[in-house]
């Protein structure tokens, strides 16, 4: 019933040394792109000038490079941002993470920081955190046409995005990634901290690029 509807053609298969070589073409190459992805969302793409600002929840040797960038570079306003202290955590008195870095800075001599405390949520706390800047920088009549985030190593790429996401087109975003001294950023995937950093940086990048929307004012 079926005969000149149908023809019979041949499709080469692989043999078992075929596909054993795709394998491990397949797995070198998986390999390959898996070590340069800490160095893909580790971004360093400075914008001196305008406005720095450095993230509450930064290690602490992160201070040290905001004083020195802020002074090298003679920006014209440092911010902090960071959402808040969990409860029960020894640095609870503090409040939030701002205020926390924001003590920080001022032991090392700079006292004009703006701490910019965010407000709790349960997600997307990057986003809130820039939110909260760009409505305190509005507030203060700080010109938004350009800042510069520090952030550290494989976070970096996301704050980016996010802080242009809360600031929009109209606002030039630089980036300045510090060094996570938690593991070796060129071997990251020989350490259970840098595999559950970087996977984990991955997930939330993908998410905020293709998933997130910023909710509407």
């Amino acid at each position: 019933m079926l005969l000149g509807l149908l023809r019979r053609r041949s499709i080469p298969v692989p043999t078992w040394r075929g596909w054993l070589l795709l394998l491990v073409v397949g797995g070198l190459a998986v390999t390959m792109a898996g070590r340069k992805v800490c160095a893909l969302l580790t971004v360093n793409d400075p914008l001196p000038g305008g406005v720095l600002v450095i993230e509450g929840w930064l290690p602490g040797y992160a201070a040290r490079t905001a004083i020195e960038e802020f002074h090298r570079e003679h920006y014209d306003a440092l911010f902090v941002t960071g959402g808040p202290i969990e409860p029960d955590s020894p640095l609870a008195q503090y409040g939030s993470y701002a205020e926390l870095m924001g003590a920080r800075l001022e032991r090392m001599g700079v006292a004009d920081a703006r701490v910019v405390p965010a407000p709790e949520v349960r997600k997307d706390r990057t986003y809130s955190m820039a939110e909260a800047l760009r409505k305190a920088m509005r507030a203060d009549g700080v010109p938004a046409a350009k800042i510069n985030v520090i952030s550290v190593g494989p976070h970096s790429r996301r704050s980016r995005l996010l802080y242009q996401m809360a600031f929009g087109p109209e606002t030039r975003v630089g980036i300045i990634a510090i060094e996570d001294r938690e593991f070796d950023p060129a071997r990251w995937w020989a350490s259970s901290v840098g595999v559950r950093t970087v996977i984990g940086e991955v997930v939330a990048y993908a998410y905020a690029r293709f998933i997130f929307t910023p909710p509407e004012e």
